[in-house]
């Protein structure tokens, strides 16, 4: 699959050997061993796969990530950028340096806040079980815009399963504590794409992940295209379809997303602790 990402910052230590993240996340086969390449195979990465040459993923990782891609352009009706920033996320479990830290994946505040400012109006649900939001799907019976599921970048990344790393560190700070999502690092993630496709066209470089690259370094929030490959194949273009779709249900189940949404607040108050 071809897809933005970010490598994220490179302060902090790590144990470097594989540590199951726990929470929503399925547990690594190589837990305890240092991250490797991937073989092909049955056990080989169904996504995420520019992290194939090193890291502590697996089918087991990977196919959960396509799905909620899947079912965020479907049913969750997303816009292409949110499905280029969800995409983004996901994928943060198959980092090697995330998987070789403990605990769920720590996102980069600001971009849990770009996450929340692209999928705002995407359809989300909350899993009954585990209380974690993910992409609304067909068999969902309470679906809501994320923006009505919670208010904030922070809240929605913690409520997805995943960690938040806030911005509170001053200049003077000499390390700054890890995260997933630096902007600082896109030249280094598109030079590890080049690589990983040596036989990548100079047309298929600007139009495709490599221009995304170039054009959010320049500040560019909105992207214009997204693709998914899965060997060389272009495999998503009927996502972007359905995507499109007209849900009327969702429209009905408004009133079930904003109790459930009150619940969960009232739940995490403050004095819900005391």
């Amino acid at each position: 699959f071809v897809f933005l990402f970010f490598l994220p910052c490179s302060a902090g230590k790590s144990s470097e050997v594989c540590i199951s993240p726990g929470g929503r996340f399925p547990p690594f086969s190589s837990e305890g061993k240092p991250p490797q390449k991937v073989a092909k195979g049955p056990r080989d990465l169904a996504f995420c796969r520019v992290f194939r040459e090193k890291t502590c993923c697996d089918v087991s990782q990977t196919y959960p990530a396509l799905l909620s891609i899947r079912k965020l352009a479907s049913a969750g009706e997303a816009k292409q950028e949110c499905l280029n920033v969800w995409e983004v996320l996901e994928c943060s479990i198959c980092d090697p340096r995330v998987g070789t830290r403990p605990g769920p994946p720590v996102i980069c505040a600001s971009f849990c806040d770009l996450v929340f400012h692209s999928c705002s109006e995407a359809y989300f649900s909350i899993d009954v079980k585990t209380q974690v939001l993910s992409p609304c799907g067909l068999n969902d019976v309470v679906c809501g815009r994320a923006s009505e599921w919670v208010s904030n970048g922070t809240d929605l990344c913690q409520l997805a399963g995943f960690s938040v790393q806030p911005v509170r560190f001053a200049h003077y700070d000499t390390e700054e504590p890890f995260c997933y999502g630096k902007k600082a690092s896109l030249d280094s993630v598109a030079e590890l794409w080049r690589s990983s496709r040596p036989g990548l066209s100079q047309n298929a470089e600007s139009s495709g992940v490599l221009g995304h690259f170039q054009r959010w370094v320049r500040g560019m929030t909105v992207c214009e295209r997204v693709y998914w490959t899965a060997g060389g194949m272009v495999v998503a273009a009927w996502l972007v379809l359905v995507g499109k779709r007209k849900s009327h249900s969702h429209r009905q189940k408004q009133a079930g997303i904003r109790r459930t949404a009150r619940m969960l607040r009232s739940r995490n108050s403050p004095e819900n602790f005391n």
